[in-house]
């Protein structure tokens, strides 16, 4: 292990660490509930940029910022206030739909609870997860153009974003794969917590997600 890592690792332990002592955890669930947007701003902010460096980490074997890091902090920031909103949508519309007998539940609580959570996970992901990753793509890769070719972000159009995109491997692999294989079975155990705790949890499994997509890239282009 190199030094980086020893940062790394030691970051994210002090961001985890505010969930385990308990003035600290008071702090974070009251600011989450007080302020649910600029908390989820916060937590992706944070995680989802440290699970990126951490992909680049595992897929180049170095710690190296991307092109227009601040820039992919915001944009996941912002990712972090939809998310927000996505899950309380979702989780309500579904629970609404459960109710009036419109999706299949259990029969007993905890079959509900386990059933509420998967449909909620599968919907939201079907539906919303898909359009989301494209965006995220086309943000992503619109910076990768004005920051790390053009260096000036009125000189990328959208045309040239759209051309770059391996829309293939977006379709394929992130969409039909990461969705059912990944995302829902997570997501239904993520919607099995509080609602405090869930846009967090959503953060770390973006932490995860990179380092998975990472190394599957690091070992197909070592074969």
């Amino acid at each position: 292990m190199r030094l980086g890592d020893f940062i790394w690792l030691a970051a994210l332990c002090a961001v985890s660490s505010v969930m385990v002592v308990p003035s600290t955890h008071e702090v974070f669930v009251s600011a989450t509930k007080a302020h649910p947007y600029l908390m989820g701003f916060v937590k992706f902010g944070i995680l989802a940029t440290m699970g990126e460096l951490l992909a680049i980490r595992i897929a180049a074997g170095a710690w190296k910022a991307p092109a227009g890091i601040i820039y992919r902090s915001i944009i996941w920031g912002l990712i972090g206030m939809l998310i927000v909103l996505m899950f309380e949508v979702f989780a309500g519309g579904v629970t609404g739909a459960i109710k009036k007998g419109l999706l299949w539940s259990g029969s007993d609580a905890f079959a509900n609870k386990i059933w509420a959570a998967f449909w909620i996970s599968a919907i939201m992901n079907l539906f919303f997860g898909s359009a989301f990753m494209t965006l995220h793509r086309i943000t992503d890769t619109y910076i990768d153009l004005a920051c790390g070719e053009t260096n000036s972000m009125g000189n990328v159009k959208l045309s040239d974003v759209i051309a770059r995109i391996d829309w293939q491997g977006l379709v394929s692999f992130v969409i039909f794969k990461t969705i059912p294989f990944f995302w829902i079975p997570a997501h239904t155990i993520t919607f099995l917590l509080p609602p405090e705790y869930r846009v967090l949890m959503a953060a770390y499994l973006s932490v995860a997600l990179g380092a998975i997509l990472a190394y599957g890239k690091r070992r197909k282009v070592s074969a």
